[in-house]
């Protein structure tokens, strides 16, 4: 890869966020527990329940199998901040992600619920960036969901 290539990428960052009407221990934890993570990573229509290992300490790594019919699609990272209950920022492994991709979770008390605010840093192009976006807005609305089933009917 070119060094214009890698500058351009580095400059390609993603920033997504939503209300999720839990409380912020709550919500920061789900996305430490793999059994929560298999119920809301969930990128794209008709994914069925990911496999999901997590060793959640600073250091540890976690492993995300999505799977869309027979295809399984392998993620997974490691995680290199863990400020309990306020921010979790960990690599991000995919065949679709670069080399050094970082995202970024912030959890802040929002009313009576949690805002995450998700940024993810290093992309190949825009279009690998909108898939992320399309991914990330997904995740989070099944995230909402797991709590607040009831939203379903707002979508």
């Amino acid at each position: 890869m070119n060094n214009t290539t890698d500058k351009h990428s580095q400059a390609l960052t993603l920033r997504v966020s939503r209300v999720i009407q839990a409380p912020i221990e709550k919500v920061f934890n789900a996305w430490l527990d793999p059994q929560f993570l298999a119920r809301f990573m969930l990128p794209a229509a008709g994914m069925q329940a990911p496999k999901v290992t997590a060793d959640a300490r600073e250091g540890g790594s976690f492993s995300i199998i999505m799977q869309v019919g027979d295809q399984e699609l392998p993620h997974g990272g490691n995680y290199q901040k863990i400020e309990p209950h306020h921010c979790i920022i960990f690599t991000w492994e995919s065949a679709h992600s670069i080399d050094g991709s970082i995202v970024t979770l912030n959890f802040s008390a929002d009313g009576s619920g949690t805002l995450v605010e998700l940024l993810q840093v290093k992309f190949y192009d825009e279009e690998a960036k909108s898939a992320h976006r399309g991914g990330w807005d997904s995740i989070l609305l099944h995230l909402g969901l797991l709590f607040n089933p009831s939203e379903k009917d707002t979508v």
